[in-house]
C-alpha cells in the first residue's frame, strides 16, 4: 500500500509488525484476540492500515484450529477494508490484491461482517482473474507471485490459487530453495508456508520443511515472518 510521506509509511509498517505479533501471541499463548482494538475507542488509522496489510491472516488463529472468526476481529477487518479500499496498482499487483483480498472476503463472509466488505458480502465472494501458472510466468517468477499471496495458505480457504499450489509444489519447492540461496528469507518463508499447507492436503511437499523453517529461525525475522513460520509449523503439525 503506497504512503507519499517516509515517516507515515515508516508508523504504518511499524504497526504492521506490531499487529502480527499480536498474531502470533494468540496463535502460540492463546491470548484474547479481541484485545487488537479498544471497542470503547476509535480505531487509530496505523492500526487499520495494519489490519488491511495482513487480511486474511488476522484470523489465521481461529482457523488454524478449526473454529469461527471471532467478531470483534472479522469487525475490525472490516473496518480496515472500508478505510483503505484496494490501492491503485499496476496490472500485475492490482491481480494479487484482488485475490488477497478474496481470502479476506471469504473469511468475513462466515461472520456478521460479510456485508461490510467492498465486494460481494455472498457466502462465496466470486474468484478474481485467474493467476498465471509457472508455464506462463516462468518458475521463478511464479513463486514470487505465490509468495506475494502467503495470507492465503491458511485452512477453509480454496480457489484456482490453491488449485495452483496442490499441481506445483515442485515450483514451489524450487522457488524455497532459491530464495534461501538468496537470503531472501521474508520470500522463503512466504513459499515454505505454501509447502506446509500442500504436505497438509496430502500433497508432497518435495523438500523438508522443518529445516528450512528452522534456517530461517536462525537468522532472526520480524514478527511478520515469525507469524509465518508459525502458521508454517502449525500446518506441519496437521500433517502430523
Amino acid at each position: 500500500m503506497p504512503f507519499a510521506e517516509t515517516p507515515l509509511r515508516d508508523e504504518y509498517a511499524a504497526a504492521v509488525e506490531r499487529v502480527a505479533g499480536r498474531i502470533l501471541a494468540v496463535l502460540r499463548d492463546g491470548e484474547d484476540a479481541a484485545a487488537l482494538a479498544d471497542p470503547d475507542t476509535a480505531v487509530p488509522r496505523p492500526l487499520l492500515a495494519a489490519v488491511r496489510v495482513l487480511g486474511a491472516d488476522l484470523l489465521a488463529p481461529q482457523l488454524l484450529a478449526g473454529t469461527e472468526p471471532d467478531d470483534p476481529t472479522a469487525a475490525l477487518l472490516a473496518e480496515s477494508r472500508r478505510a483503505f479500499p484496494a490501492p491503485a496498482a499496476t496490472a500485475e499487483g492490482a491481480l494479487v490484491i484482488a485475490w488477497q483480498d478474496w481470502a479476506a472476503d471469504r473469511v468475513l463472509a462466515r461472520t456478521p461482517y460479510g456485508g461490510a466488505s467492498p465486494t460481494s458480502p455472498s457466502a462465496a465472494p466470486p474468484s478474481p482473474a485467474p493467476l498465471p501458472g509457472p508455464a506462463d510466468l516462468g518458475w521463478q517468477s511464479w513463486s514470487v507471485r505465490m509468495a506475494q499471496l502467503s495470507a492465503l495458505a491458511l485452512p477453509g480457504l480454496d480457489g484456482p490459487v490453491h488449485d495452483a499450489a496442490r499441481a506445483d509444489t515442485l515450483d514451489l519447492a524450487r522457488g524455497t530453495v532459491r530464495s534461501v540461496l538468496r537470503q531472501d528469507f521474508t520470500t522463503a518463508a512466504r513459499l515454505a508456508r505454501w509447502l506446509a499447507w500442500a504436505g497438509a492436503e496430502g500433497r508432497p511437499p518435495r523438500i523438508e520443511v522443518e529445516p528450512v523453517l528452522d534456517r530461517i529461525r536462525l537468522i532472526g525475522a520480524g514478527a511478520r515472518t515469525r507469524l509465518d513460520l508459525a502458521i508454517a509449523e502449525r500446518l506441519l503439525e496437521g500433517t502430523a
